[in-house]
């Protein structure tokens, strides 16, 4: 079995508001045209390598840790060697997806439309994917990682953003987001908030509960009114943050301490504090909650695709996924990896249920992802700039 030992190690990076203006002009609504390349029909003979870029933790060879190691077996398997690059945000990966030089990525919701829209990565054919079926169905043919039917790759591991407590001091048991912002003045100068432009999409999750007559149906779709009452939920929350955080060891010292009492975490977050008996807890609220999942990707102008397809299948395999996913801090892509690792139940995998609460990252553009044609939405660039505003 595999337990965690890793964390998901960088947050969601500001967005270029240039890829963000080619995203709001190009839409995603063209079909296979949307990406560049072709979709592969047959496999070839491996090319020998395959150049690979990803989150910090998602291709490990030994060197770092000679028990974490999931490459070496590829490489064993296919005569594929791995060279591969670790990126910091999700607008450094699209950069330098623009360089030519990988041939598959691993991207969150928040660059997958921009890579599909510019053309960096092509459509992939799942039939050459033979671990592709034993992936969670609710993690395929989604609006980030799919486009009109065409998938654009491989889901890898998923996990929300939860809501975390300290038991000694917030009491009852909280089941609302309503604990971080309308009655957030109860813990006022210890509530916490992820610092993200993208935890705007939190603050649409509350109202789409709350204020129904605001009419949101995808917190990452959000036209000129319904933006305006996320950013001024936020700037009343404002008041009460102590802190806002990005880095997972600074939550897990204020928690410790108890300069922060309640506000949003992950699993594995909790899943650590737990393992030094903190007094916390976590729930999915009632509302529901925003989340990630990731998906390898193969450039469009790869120079090794049959490598890159190999590589695909590989990680997307039960022992692969379950020792890259565990180290990483999410659930696995499939309930085969869960006979790898011995804490599934603790991250909810292939809870169809608990997954269809969880609104996944996904980059806000113009062209509204919710199907909306009849009004603009607000994209990313003005997300940005509003957080700033919000923080002040």
């Amino acid at each position: 079995m595999f337990t965690t030992r890793g964390m998901r190690t960088a947050a969601v990076g500001a967005l270029a508001i240039g890829t963000i203006a080619l995203l709001a002009g190009c839409g995603t609504s063209s079909g296979n045209s949307a990406g560049g390349g072709e979709e592969q029909t047959e496999l070839g003979d491996t090319e020998g390598q395959v150049s690979i870029l990803a989150w910090p933790g998602y291709v490990e060879d030994g060197s770092n840790d000679p028990t974490v190691d999931w490459v070496s077996g590829f490489e064993e398997k296919t005569g594929c060697t791995v060279t591969s690059k670790s990126y910091g945000t999700s607008d450094e990966a699209v950069s330098l997806m623009k360089t030519g030089d990988y041939d598959v990525v691993a991207a969150s919701g928040d660059a997958t439309l921009r890579l599909i829209a510019a053309g960096d990565v092509a459509p992939v054919n799942t039939d050459l994917i033979p671990n592709y079926a034993g992936i969670y169905d609710f993690l395929k043919d989604k609006e980030w990682n799919s486009v009109d039917g065409q998938s654009y790759g491989v889901p890898h591991g998923y996990g929300a953003n939860l809501l975390m407590y300290n038991t000694d001091e917030v009491s009852p048991a909280p089941t609302s987001w309503s604990a971080v912002f309308d009655d957030a003045s109860e813990y006022s100068g210890k509530v916490t908030a992820y610092d993200s432009p993208i935890y705007i999409a939190d603050a649409a999750v509350y109202l789409m509960a709350h204020q129904p007559d605001l009419g949101i149906e995808n917190p990452y779709a959000l036209d000129e009114t319904q933006f305006a009452a996320a950013v001024d939920l936020l700037k009343a929350q404002r008041e009460h943050v102590g802190e806002y955080w990005s880095d997972y060891l600074k939550e897990i010292q204020a928690f410790e301490t108890g300069d922060s009492v309640v506000g949003t975490t992950w699993q594995v977050i909790q899943n650590v504090l737990a393992s030094e008996d903190a007094a916390t807890e976590v729930v999915l609220p009632e509302e529901g909650a925003t989340g990630w999942s990731d998906t390898w990707m193969i450039a469009s102008e790869a120079k090794n695709p049959n490598c890159a397809y190999a590589w695909l299948d590989w990680i997307a395999s039960p022992e692969a996924n379950a020792q890259a996913t565990a180290y990483f801090g999410e659930a696995p892509s499939s309930d085969a990896a869960c006979d790898y690792r011995d804490d599934c139940e603790a991250y909810h995998a292939g809870d169809a249920d608990y997954a269809s609460k969880i609104w996944y990252w996904t980059t806000p553009i113009a062209d509204c992802v919710d199907g909306r044609t009849d009004v603009e939405c607000v994209d990313y660039a003005q997300w940005t700039q509003a957080w700033a505003e919000i923080k002040g």
